[in-house]
């Protein structure tokens, strides 16, 4: 069996000591690589354009910058990159602005070591990775108008979808991954993948994130 790829990431902290044990920490799990940290928001987009990494952890809090107002430009930058925020704000409204600007996640600081871990590679997976505890907040952001993505405007965004991928839209809002879906439905997990993929196409957006949202919002869940 092929071995899973190296997923490599580049940590973007303005905290020396928090970034060096970031650092330490994920240079320590087998499957990761660290191939960056940046400081500031101007070095972080010079490192991505550079590195092309498949994860950038941003702070959102740098000098001059949020790391919000940073995310288009890193995505610019290195469009494959999955960003996430890590960040001590439980604000519902960070939490929606960092999706409206196109961050895959939203990661809380004070999450153990092994679910920030798990987190990553969910993100490259294309799982959604907003911390549990924010869930409820999401929800009350996107009640105060946030400025999460929407899918297109028509009368009924989901009136194109079959009854399956309704249910999977649905798991997906319950923060459900792929293999839950697969063993929920008795599907194959390639089958649910296609799904989701479809959902993406339908919906017109481009994170499971933005589909939970979705879900979420249209009472789905």
């Amino acid at each position: 069996m092929t071995p899973d790829p190296v997923i490599r990431i580049l940590v973007v902290d303005d905290h020396t000591l928090f970034r060096r044990a970031l650092t330490a920490l994920l240079s320590g799990e087998p499957g990761l690589e660290v191939v960056g940290d940046a400081a500031d928001a101007g070095e972080a987009q010079r490192q991505a354009e550079r590195l092309q990494p498949d994860v950038i952890l941003l702070d959102n809090h740098l000098p001059g910058v949020t790391g919000v107002q940073a995310v288009p430009a890193l995505l610019a930058a290195c469009p494959r990159c999955k960003v996430l925020i890590l960040t001590v704000s439980d604000d519902e409204r960070d939490l929606a602005d960092a999706l409206g600007a196109g961050a895959s996640g939203y990661l809380l600081k004070t999450m153990e070591a092994d679910a920030l871990t798990q987190a990553i590679a969910r993100s490259v997976r294309g799982d959604a990775v907003v911390s549990p505890e924010m869930t409820t907040k999401l929800v009350a952001a996107l009640r105060l108008g946030s400025r999460a993505p929407e899918p297109r405007p028509q009368e009924d965004p989901l009136a194109e979808l079959s009854p399956r991928e309704r249910e999977i839209l649905a798991a997906i809002g319950r923060g459900v991954t792929n293999k839950e879906i697969a063993r929920e439905f008795a599907i194959a997990e390639s089958t649910v993948k296609i799904h989701v993929q479809h959902l993406f196409r339908k919906l017109e957006v481009s994170s499971r994130v933005h589909l939970a949202v979705i879900a979420t919002n249209r009472g789905l869940v």
